[in-house]
């Protein structure tokens, strides 16, 4: 089986590979966007606010994710936002350090391999980490053919926070919005021998756990 490599989106041919994969999944699939060139920056900085990554097997490539830091986490009105009570945006400001996942797509034909989406995400969390960021937000798609909804909460241990029915991609389905706590789902994960939490964890346990002794005792 062809090995699963994931690397920042920092040389135009890794840039042309990714915009390559959003012109099939968001473009031709799903039909989200008209133009996939004017999803990837051509000038590629290496600690932007934007991080692109590109995730092949062998040499073709088959995923790509995208991360914002620092995303405004007030929706425009006309988002039409509804929160789930208890939802505090202004506490979430003060608990944490976010990073939006905006982009996260697998080419068709690699979707049955698990390894490609867990290793994109290992790679965002590590330079996440890294930059001491705390916590990720995301919208899915409600009802969606090929949803991560269940990946995400199930597997991932995203939390749903609401929903809006409008967004910048061209799509009438209902968007969830979720978020996770980096550090509360490692409290919860790092004694599960699960090989999906060994694989998402791989070479990043000594900076979660520094992070968490740095954090202390949470309920």
């Amino acid at each position: 089986m062809s090995s699963v490599t994931v690397n920042r989106v920092l040389t135009q041919e890794n840039r042309t590979a990714a915009v390559r994969v959003i012109e099939q999944v968001f473009q031709r699939e799903k039909k989200w966007i008209r133009a996939a060139q004017d999803q990837v920056p051509r000038t590629l900085e290496k600690d932007g606010c934007y991080s692109w990554f590109l995730a092949k097997v062998g040499c073709r490539p088959a995923g790509v994710l995208r991360l914002m830091y620092d995303p405004p986490l007030e929706l425009p009105e006309e988002y039409d936002v509804k929160l789930l009570p208890g939802v505090d945006i202004e506490k979430m400001k003060q608990e944490g350090r976010y990073v939006e996942i905006g982009r996260f797509m697998i080419k068709s034909e690699f979707r049955k391999n698990p390894r490609i989406a867990l290793r994109l995400m290992r790679t965002a969390t590590k330079e996440v980490l890294e930059r001491d960021y705390t916590h990720f937000i995301t919208d899915v798609f409600e009802g969606e053919s090929n949803s991560p909804l269940n990946f995400h909460t199930r597997v991932l241990g995203f939390e749903v926070i609401g929903k809006h029915m409008f967004g910048d991609l061209n799509c009438s389905s209902t968007r969830i919005i979720l978020t996770l706590d980096i550090l509360k789902v490692y409290r919860r994960i790092k004694n599960n021998r699960s090989r999906v939490y060994s694989e998402l964890t791989e070479g990043m346990r000594g900076i979660l756990e520094r992070k968490l002794a740095a954090a202390g005792p949470r309920m």
